[in-house]
């Protein structure tokens, strides 16, 4: 029993392989496809067992063995890589002793399957050979020069012309090679040569998705370098031009204009006034009004035009040298004058120190002191004014303070003595106190008489004679100390009781003393407002005098040209930003 052999492996070169192999001399080649297992010999064929093997008529012809040598065949588009099967190339005769055991040894060693048998069978059959087994129509295709297993030869029904002229293969196909005795019929790979035709060929959808991620690679570069290139477009038209302009201006068109800085504050004048008004006299809490309306009054249209009329304010600034943008015109409004002045006056007032400082610009420098030296006249003016009415007011207020207070004291006086006349008693309060003294001194008397009259009547044998004076010294104190008491009850109770009287006196003379200290306190308070009429309330001191400059401090051509682009970057920023957000509302 016979085993089946086992079937060469042969390594797939890659098609850099196969291209580099391409150049050198090309050999038979195979083109074997896979298919499905032997479904059984043809009928009227040589069987063969189940292992693969074939017999061999005895009277088949042989020839000398060859090695067989392995085929490149490269797999078209879209089909998997053939099996590299050895191909004998016998140019011999195929009647030579033992060539026919030794090449069919060969064909069962390359394991071929029962479809490739077949196929080889028909191959031989159409070429009119008369092949013994499928294995000898293998070999006899093989001596021949044709591959059998190439799928031209089962689609090919007319074999070309041996004495055709036509050496050139189509493109993209096998051209034969020549072999002895006939035309050439085994197929050779040639380089696919460029075609200017389109190609009917169907890319394989990896070629075509890495075709597609190409293209969209390409669209997104394209879109990217588009935005990019309109990005620019619009940062050079709406930032970088306008900071241009804006710098040719600052440092080419601009006048320069020269600052003159100073630095002044008001004090209040000592005085002795009330505690909380002496605590504060030496802060700059006692003056914080008077500053701020200082401030006020400088930055306000009545000090323009006080400018204008004495030191030529409009003249100045209404010269041709000066450039159109800091220019006033002729014609100009005074309202047009004034956002001009505000622009180039610069006033603050720092609470903490109560110092308040000025900066003004000019064309010129001398100019520019004139008019700081001005402007601190005018504020020296203002706080006298302020000053002025208040102070005339105090006196006009003291002055009617100390009438009202000499008519009241006058009333009180009035109202004193007449209640003296009506009373007739000057001092009611020591008739009373009289009065009293009297009530106690009878009263001890009566006491004594008394016991005196006791003491005689004691006796057993009394004096008639002194009993009786004494009973009569006792009836005379006890109508006395009666008409005393009447008296004094007189002179407490009742409207008109000297008790009445002196609380009314005592009244009026507290009143009168009341309306004394008030003229008093008149006086004093008119003499303490003429002092302070005659002298200066407030006093602007000036802590730094306007010195005119030698350099224009104006305009900072850097500063502003940088500030200039921050503007213009953060307008469009912003535009920006709201165009995007309004799109994208917009499309979602």
């Amino acid at each position: 029993m016979t085993t089946k052999p086992k079937a060469r492996k042969f390594r797939i070169r890659r098609s850099g392989e196969m291209a580099s192999d391409s150049a050198a001399p090309q050999a038979p080649q195979n083109d074997i496809a896979r298919s499905d297992p032997p479904a059984g010999p043809l009928a009227g064929d040589a069987r063969t067992p189940a292992d693969g093997t074939g017999a061999t008529r005895p009277d088949a012809p042989r020839g000398p063995a060859q090695p067989a040598q392995p085929a490149r065949v490269q797999a078209p588009a879209g089909m998997r890589p053939p099996v590299q099967t050895p191909v004998r190339d016998d140019a011999a005769d195929p009647g030579g002793p033992g060539a026919g055991d030794t090449d069919m040894d060969a064909i069962r060693a390359e394991g071929l399957t029962g479809r490739q048998l077949r196929m080889a069978r028909r191959v031989a059959q159409k070429h009119g050979l008369a092949p013994t087994s499928d294995f000898d129509a293998v070999r006899l295709l093989r001596v021949r020069g044709i591959d059998p297993f190439q799928r031209a030869n089962m689609l090919e029904l007319v074999v070309p012309d041996s004495t055709g002229d036509d050496d050139r293969a189509p493109v993209g196909k096998s051209a034969p090679l020549p072999v002895p005795g006939g035309k050439v019929n085994l197929p050779q790979t040639t380089p696919e040569a460029k075609s200017q035709l389109p190609s009917t060929q169907i890319a394989s959808p990896a070629e075509r998705r890495a075709a597609e991620i190409m293209q969209i690679q390409r669209d997104l570069a394209a879109r990217r370098r588009r935005k990019m290139w309109l990005l620019l477009t619009r940062l050079a038209l709406f930032v970088a031009l306008p900071t241009i302009l804006a710098g040719y201006y600052f440092y080419v068109v601009a006048t320069p204009m020269y600052a003159t800085k100073s630095e002044f504050l008001i004090l209040k004048a000592e005085s002795s006034g009330s505690s909380m008004g002496s605590m504060f006299s030496g802060t700059q809490f006692a003056t914080n009004q008077d500053a701020i309306a200082v401030q006020s009054y400088l930055l306000s249209k009545d000090a323009m035009l006080r400018l204008d009329a004495d030191e030529g304010f409009k003249a100045h600034y209404e010269q041709d040298w000066i450039d159109p943008i800091q220019r006033l015109d002729a014609e100009a409004s005074n309202e047009t004058a004034y956002a001009l002045y505000k622009r180039n006056i610069e006033i603050g007032y720092d609470p903490t120190e109560g110092v308040i400082k000025m900066e003004i610009q000019a064309a010129d420098p001398g100019t520019a002191a004139r008019f700081s030296e001005a402007l601190i006249g005018y504020a020296e003016d203002r706080v006298d004014n302020l000053s002025m009415r208040k102070r005339s007011n105090a006196v006009d207020d003291a002055a009617a303070g100390l009438i009202d207070a000499q008519n009241a004291r006058a009333e009180a006086q009035e109202k004193l003595v007449r209640l003296q006349q009506e009373g007739a008693v000057i001092d009611p309060e020591g008739r009373i106190a009289a009065l009293r003294g009297q009530v106690n001194n009878i009263e001890i008397q009566l006491q004594e008489k008394r016991l005196a009259l006791q003491a005689l009547l004691d006796n057993s044998r009394p004096n008639q004679a002194k009993v009786d004076g004494a009973r009569g010294d006792v009836r005379r104190l006890e109508a006395l100390l009666a008409d005393l008491n009447g008296q004094m009850t007189t002179a407490t109770t009742g409207e008109n009781s000297l008790a009445e009287i002196a609380v009314q006196i005592k009244l009026a003379e507290a009143d009168l003393s009341t309306r004394d200290l008030m003229l008093q306190t008149a006086l004093e308070r008119l003499e303490q407002a003429r002092r302070d009429a005659d002298s200066q309330a407030r006093y602007l001191t000036t802590s730094v005098v306007p010195v005119a400059s030698e350099d224009p401090s104006y305009p900072r051509k850097f500063e502003n040209t940088i500030l200039a682009f921050l503007i213009f970057s953060g307008v469009y920023l912003m535009i920006s930003l709201t165009a995007s957000i309004l799109r994208e509302q917009v499309s979602s």
